[in-house]
């Protein structure tokens, strides 16, 4: 099928949404399907350093477009559809609810991926206006929990097949080979001995300050921090340099193509969220969010320890990770002490968390997403 892909993220940046946009892209690209994406911006950017940044190796045709802030990004919405409708798409995927009105008003079969609550008055009355429209579509919620939320607080009438739960994706094949912790560590000149790893930003709502006091209170573990925005790590370099901490090493941003070896370079790798998530545009996901991170550390490998978010729980358990209450320090170096002086434990977990991985891999994501809606199907979801 030719697919109009239009997002609101900007291409290239670090956000978690533009990283998810390009995966998304490659896995429907590598389908089979003539990908066309329209993204915010005024200056295009070559697919050979995007696939660097972004860690792909399939490529498709992106197309920037002006959005001046002033109109809400309705304008470049419309451009981006009437591209679409002179190129004869055969379906939109979007993860902004007008971009799926607009293309089903138009006759247009539509996807609609959803990341956490709409916004304000207009949020809803797009989302209930997608929700009342004909046509062949489909709603991806990330999350059950996302997904009962918006069918209690909006009334949504969807047809059997017209939703189904989308949690994020990793790409297994990208952690096929890695090599164990310890030559992984030689690799990037890392320090040697038993390492703590935390991959992504360090917004409030990470679980940052856990790290640190964890990292305080086990002086004889490596911690490894990898990611943030320059302000962010500045921060906490200052922080750790205070306090005398020489257990923690922070790496920065990399780019998403060589953090698979990073985390390969943990025996455990963590993920203390809080009950408090912000994300890069604000606001707070914790009951719904679906981190990346999650099915990425789940890919390398490795033990797991996790906060018991609800959420959470729709991907971990017992068998493939730890868990912890969020915030509650004893508890985490209780759990990280366990995984240390356990190595058996450490493989078992990291094992189980690498087959289970397998069910979220991006492009079996993308094969369910589109599944009954090609030209001539049924629209129905099996």
């Amino acid at each position: 099928m030719k697919l109009a892909v239009i997002a609101g993220s900007r291409i290239p940046s670090n956000t978690a949404n533009s990283i998810q946009t390009m995966k998304v892209c490659q896995a429907l690209t590598q389908l089979g399907h003539n990908v066309n994406l329209w993204v915010p911006g005024d200056e295009p950017h070559s697919f050979e350093g995007l696939a660097k940044h972004y860690g792909l190796s399939t490529a498709f045709d992106i197309h920037w477009l002006p959005a001046p802030p002033a109109f809400k990004r309705y304008d470049f919405i419309w451009a981006a559809l009437r591209r679409a409708m002179r190129w004869q798409a055969d379906l939109v995927y979007t993860w902004m609810s007008p971009a799926a009105v607009l293309a089903l008003w138009q006759g247009l079969p539509a996807v609609l991926e959803i990341h956490d609550r709409p916004k304000g008055k207009m949020g809803a009355w797009w989302l209930r206006r997608f929700s009342a429209a004909r046509g062949k579509k489909r709603l991806l919620p990330i999350t059950r929990a996302l997904s009962e939320h918006l069918h209690a607080q909006y009334a949504l009438r969807l047809e059997p097949g017209e939703e189904w739960v989308a949690p994020m994706g990793t790409e297994p094949e990208r952690y096929a080979d890695l090599p164990e912790p310890e030559q992984a560590r030689q690799i990037l000149n890392l320090a040697p001995g038993f390492t703590a790893g935390y991959t992504g930003h360090l917004y409030p709502g990470r679980g940052v300050e856990l790290l640190f006091e964890l990292a305080q209170k086990m002086p004889g573990v490596q911690f490894l921090w990898v990611g943030g925005n320059p302000r962010d790590v500045a921060h906490w370099q200052e922080r750790l340099m205070q306090a005398g901490m020489r257990n923690v090493t922070m790496t920065g941003f990399v780019d998403h193509s060589r953090v698979p070896m990073y985390q390969a370079a943990a025996d455990v790798l963590l993920m203390p969220y809080e009950h408090r998530i912000q994300v890069s545009g604000g606001g707070n996901t914790a009951d719904f969010c679906s981190p990346m991170k999650l099915f990425e550390y789940l890919s390398s490998g490795r033990a797991i320890i996790a906060s018991d978010l609800p959420v959470l729980s729709e991907a971990l358990h017992s068998v493939n990770s730890l868990q912890c209450p969020a915030g509650d320090l004893t508890a985490w170096e209780a759990a990280l002490a366990r995984l240390q002086r356990d190595p058996d434990l450490r493989r078992r977990l990291g094992q189980r968390a690498r087959e289970e991985s397998l069910q979220y891999a991006w492009l079996e994501r993308a094969r369910r997403s589109l599944e009954g809606l090609e030209p001539g199907g049924g629209g129905s979801h099996a």
